[in-house]
Formats: C-alpha cells, sequence, structure tokens
C-alpha cells in the first residue's frame, strides 16, 4: 500500500475564504504586529505562544522524515537511486547556493549599505555578541560531520537533529529494502504510520495562527518597530535583492523546468505566512511535504530532498552572510580588496553548510565566516544586532521557497514528477493542508 495525498478533494469543496489556514494566519500576524506595537509589554509577554507550537511542529518533523524516508526508499526499484537522488541535490545545492554568495557580494559592492556610518571599531562592545561567537567557534567542519552519527539508532529520532533523522531513515531504509519480502510487513506498517502521522501534522496545523501571532508580538513588542529605521537602507537592500532572487533566479530555474515559481509561492502561501509569523522555515516543513508530495512529486524525492536542503540549501542565509558582512566591513571602513571578498566568500561557502533552518542560525555563521575572516571585525556584529530577528524572517522565507524549488526540480530529473498534477495543484492556487485527506492505497 501507499499513502497518496489529493488536493483535489479540497478543491471540489473550498473552504469559505476566513476559514483557510493562510487567511486565518495573516489575520494573526496583523493582530500581532498590533499589540506588539501598540503594548509592547504585552507582546513580549506572548513569546511562549510562538515558541510553543514551534515545539510542537519540532516534536513530529523526526517522525515525518524518518516514515517518508524509509517508505519512499523501500518503494524504490533499484538502490541505487538513492545515491543518485542525493547526489543530484547536492550538485543542485552547491550551485544555486554559491550564486545566492555570489548575488549578495555584487549586491553589497553596487549598493554599499555601509557606506558613510564611519563607525569605529573600538566603539563596538563585543559582548553584546559574545554568545553568538561562542557558539561560532563551537563548530567545525570535522565537528559538524561527526554529529550526523546520532548515539545510538533510536536517539536519532528524539534528539532533534534532522541530518541525524535522515541518516538514520537512509541506511533503515536500505536495510528494509534489501531484506525483501520478510520486511514486507514492516513497510505495510510504515505506511498505515504515516497516515496517521501526517493526519497529526494536519491536526497540528491548526495551531498556526496562534503561533504566528505570539511570535510576531514578541518581536515587535521586544525589538520594535523603530529598530527597522536605523538601519532600514541594510534591511531593504537584504529584501529587494531575496525577492528578486526568488522571482528572478528560481524563477528562471522554475521556468526551464516546466513551472512557475509565483504559482509555487501561491499554493504554499499558507506555509510561508506561517514561515513569516513565526520566523523558521522548519515551522512549515512537514507542511510542506506534504503539500509537495500531494502536487506529484514522488516520496522518495521529497523525503530525501527536503530534509538535506534545510541543512545544504539556505540560499536566504547565504544572501544574508555577503552582504552583511560587506555591510559591515563598510560601516567600520574597512576596505576589501577582490581577493579578500573571494576569500570571504569561500569561506561562507564552507560556514554555510549545515547551518539549521532556524531562529538565530543565520547570525551563528555570520559570526563563524567571520572569526576566520580577520579583515571584518567580529564585534562589527553588534551593528545588526537588533535587526537580526527581521532578517530572520526574510533569510527563512528565502530558505523555503529555495527547496521547494529545489524538491520539484529534482524530481523532475528523476522522472519522479507527475507534471499533470503538479500543473493542477499550482493552478489551484494552493489548499489548506488540513482540507488534502490522507488515505491509504491498496497496493
Amino acid at each position: 500500500m501507499t499513502i497518496t495525498t489529493h488536493p483535489e478533494a479540497g478543491i471540489a469543496t473550498p473552504r469559505p475564504w476566513w476559514r483557510q489556514l493562510y487567511a486565518q494566519v495573516l489575520f494573526a500576524i496583523t493582530m500581532g504586529v498590533a499589540i506588539g506595537h501598540f503594548y509592547p509589554e504585552t507582546g513580549a509577554a506572548l513569546k511562549p505562544l510562538g515558541d510553543g507550537f514551534i515545539k510542537l511542529v519540532k516534536m513530529i518533523i523526526a517522525p515525518v522524515i524518518f516514515l517518508s524516508v524509509v517508505s519512499g526508499i523501500a518503494g524504490m526499484a533499484h538502490i541505487g537511486g538513492v545515491g543518485r537522488v542525493a547526489g543530484k541535490a547536492f550538485g543542485y545545492f552547491l550551485v544555486v547556493s554559491t550564486g545566492a554568495l555570489i548575488l549578495g557580494l555584487i549586491v553589497a559592492n553596487i549598493v554599499q549599505p555601509g557606506a558613510g556610518l564611519n563607525i569605529d571599531p573600538a566603539s563596538l562592545d563585543p559582548r553584546a555578541v559574545a554568545d553568538y561567537v561562542s557558539k561560532a567557534h563551537d563548530t567545525s567542519i570535522v565537528g559538524f560531520l561527526s554529529d550526523i552519527i546520532p548515539t545510538t539508532l533510536v536517539s536519532a529520532l528524539t534528539d532533534g537533529s534532522i541530518l541525524q533523522t535522515l541518516f538514520v531513515a537512509i541506511l533503515f531504509g536500505i536495510a528494509l529494502s534489501l531484506v525483501g519480502e520478510i520486511g514486507a510487513p514492516i513497510v505495510d506498517g510504515i505506511n498505515r504510520l504515516g497516515v496517521v502521522v501526517f493526519r497529526l501534522v494536519a491536526m497540528l496545523m491548526q495551531f498556526a495562527p496562534i503561533g504566528a501571532f505570539g511570535a510576531i508580538a514578541f518581536t515587535i513588542g521586544k525589538f520594535g518597530l523603530g529598530t527597522l529605521v536605523n538601519l532600514a537602507v541594510l534591511v531593504i537592500t537584504f529584501y529587494v535583492t531575496s525577492l528578486l532572487f526568488v522571482l528572478v533566479v528560481l524563477g528562471l530555474i522554475a521556468r526551464a523546468h516546466g513551472f512557475s515559481v509565483v504559482r509555487l509561492i501561491a499554493y504554499l502561501r499558507a506555509e510561508l505566512l506561517l514561515v513569516l509569523g513565526t520566523s523558521s522555515s522548519e515551522a512549515a516543513m512537514p507542511s510542506l511535504m506534504a503539500k509537495l508530495e500531494a502536487a506529484g512529486c514522488e516520496r522518495s524525492v521529497v523525503g530525501l530532498v527536503v530534509p538535506m536542503g534545510y541543512s545544504f540549501n539556505l540560499d536566504g542565509t547565504n544572501i544574508y552572510m555577503t552582504l552583511a558582512a560587506l555591510f559591515i566591513a563598510q560601516a567600520v571602513g574597512v576596505d576589501l580588496s577582490l581577493w579578500q571578498q573571494v576569500t570571504l566568500l569561500g569561506v561562507a561557502m564552507l560556514s554555510s553548510k549545515g547551518a539549521a533552518g532556524v531562529t538565530g542560525a543565520g547570525f551563528i555563521t555570520l559570526a563563524a565566516t567571520l572569526s576566520i575572516v580577520p579583515s571584518v571585525p567580529v564585534a562589527g556584529l553588534a551593528l545588526i544586532l537588533g535587526i537580526d530577528r527581521f532578517m530572520s524572517e526574510c533569510r527563512s522565507l528565502t530558505n523555503f521557497m529555495g527547496n521547494a524549488v529545489a524538491t520539484i526540480v529534482v524530481a523532475r530529473w528523476e522522472g519522479a514528477l507527475d507534471e499533470n498534477q503538479l500543473n493542477a495543484s499550482l493552478a489551484a492556487k494552493g489548499t489548506d493542508l488540513s482540507a488534502m485527506p490522507v488515505e491509504a492505497d491498496s497496493d
């Protein structure tokens, strides 16, 4: 048996607009901004609502990845397909994420967002970013690779590491496929359990408006809209650059592979609003996987590419890293030569890999990059600390769209994409996950 989702079921009997998840999340974000602005203390106190919802979603991420990957691999005709899909995904990630880094570098040189600030590096307080720098020093390529291997087989599902869960799921799926008919009852049980888990995902998504309300109210209440004014040039430059990356770069990639990125945005609008409200692309990860499968991507590809992308394909974070690094250099009067900028780019390419798609990870990764490039003072991070929360929202949105496009592209390369179903789903401009019944079909 296989698990199939049917977006047409939600389209046939559409809900009133006020019952659509995207409308509820949008209303919640609007109310959260109002509460945070006019009643900042109340807004800051609502932080547990956002944190609680993100914890709910993270609770289900490991089971979703494990069940999707195991089910997909066990259903593959040839085990070699796992390595082939992973190889194509890594190739795509490397090219596109490097392009994002270069784009940030080019825009920073053209716009010069930090020019004219003339800030004395000695006046910066390194203690303000000490925690981030400490975390950055704790990370290394060897340590990152070592952390992919879990302590035990079960701990991969309980420690909250996406890559550990993916690692164990791939091994388990391959082993299950190799034992043949003996493992058939286990495959059947995993498929049936997947039905229950994806129904649980749909249930948890009903709390999305509450989570988005609490998270955005906290952000505005804690940091204030006025924080944006002080560094408006950098914020606007980053948002515009990210928007151009999604519409132009990802748009051209999508068009070359037979679909529209604008229609994909409409299809994923509820998830994008959730990411905007919570500043975390992980909050919408289970829903993204369900919707991509519903749009015609085979589960084996979705289960591999999406979790990998959340660690290796962070386009928004990459744009932010080079743009913010050059902003700091310009603000403190450090004139980086072409070779120094190329060195910065190379370091960023390495340090950006493996950063988790969660709030604050981009800032830590930037700290790691600057700590290796002595030309730019790490203390300069204090200049953008106050607006990082607002930048995080844009990073998460861009990362999310980058992984959605990547999954469809790799699925098409693999011949694992039902293009008619994709076109029908995108033409419908999205449906609520809760309105998409997950059914068990007998083989």
